[in-house]
This record gives structure tokens, C-alpha cells and sequence, in this order.
């Protein structure tokens, strides 16, 4: 299982050092090959490792060529789809086309999401966080009754 968060700094190659903790769930995983693709809906980029991956590949072969939403989420997600793994040090390297797309420069946050990593630009993420927990607050996100099923 993979969570919690962590912000990080991009080195000058573009290279994540995956936090020790998820670079230690990883190791639980027995997983080592890991694939690196584009979440279209938040602009950040999702990281799973290689067994999860073949999952989503399979939900995405389901989907429909002939629905114009379904064909483009198929494009991008597997489109940048790029087989990875972490060095020696425990550095991921981000290519530079994702890491634009993502709007990734020096400070990102890492965010543990069960089955994947997701990585975001740090400011994007805080934007957005605070955003939704506004909406959840005033109950302006409608999927926020969702959440009622939680018992915290």
C-alpha cells in the first residue's frame, strides 16, 4: 500500500528521489519496474508500479475507440505511458515533455494513493487541496456524500 505525503525537490536532471517510505512499499511490493503516464483530469503525473499498470492497460483496452472522451483518455494516459525505474539512489527520472505537461519545476509534492504515486507541482497541489476541502466544506462538491460512507 502506498501512501502519505511528501514534498520533494526535482534535481537538475529532472530526477524524483522517491521518498524512503515509498521506495520501502515498493520493496514490500517486490516491485521494481515501474511506468510513469499523464492524469488528464489534474494535470500531475501518475507513477504505478508495473503490476498495477497492467491493470489499468487492460481498462483502458476496454474502452471504446468510437467515444471521442474514451479514445483521448486512452491517447494520454497511454500515449505518455513510460517505462521507468528507480536508480541505484532511488531516483526516478521525469522526462521533460511530462514534466511540462505537468507543470513539474523543482518543488513537488508525492502523494501515496494505494496502487500509484501521484506527483504534483507543490503550489499546483496546494491550490487544488485547498480548493476541494472548500467545496466539501460548503457542500458544493456533490460527490461529497461519497465521503459519508467513511467512518473516521
Amino acid at each position: 500500500m502506498l501512501r502519505g505525503l511528501n514534498t520533494v525537490n526535482l534535481d537538475a536532471k529532472g530526477r524524483l528521489a522517491v521518498p524512503a517510505r515509498l521506495r520501502e512499499g515498493l520493496a514490500r511490493l517486490e516491485v521494481s519496474e515501474l511506468v510513469l503516464t499523464v492524469n488528464p483530469w489534474d494535470r500531475n503525473l501518475w507513477l504505478y508500479p508495473l503490476p498495477e499498470w497492467t491493470e489499468i492497460e487492460a481498462k483502458l483496452s476496454a474502452l471504446s475507440d468510437v467515444d471521442l472522451h474514451q479514445r483521448r483518455t486512452k491517447q494520454i494516459i497511454r500515449g505518455y505511458a513510460t517505462d521507468c525505474s528507480c536508480d541505484a539512489q532511488g531516483r526516478v527520472l521525469l522526462p521533460g515533455e511530462l514534466r511540462k505537461i505537468a507543470g513539474l519545476v523543482k518543488e513537488v509534492v508525492v502523494l501515496g494513493q494505494g496502487n500509484k504515486l501521484e506527483i504534483w507541482d507543490a503550489a499546483g497541489w496546494r491550490k487544488a487541496r485547498d480548493r476541494w476541502l472548500e467545496d466539501v466544506a460548503e457542500g458544493v462538491d456533490a460527490s461529497a456524500s461519497a465521503l459519508d460512507t467513511l467512518s473516521l
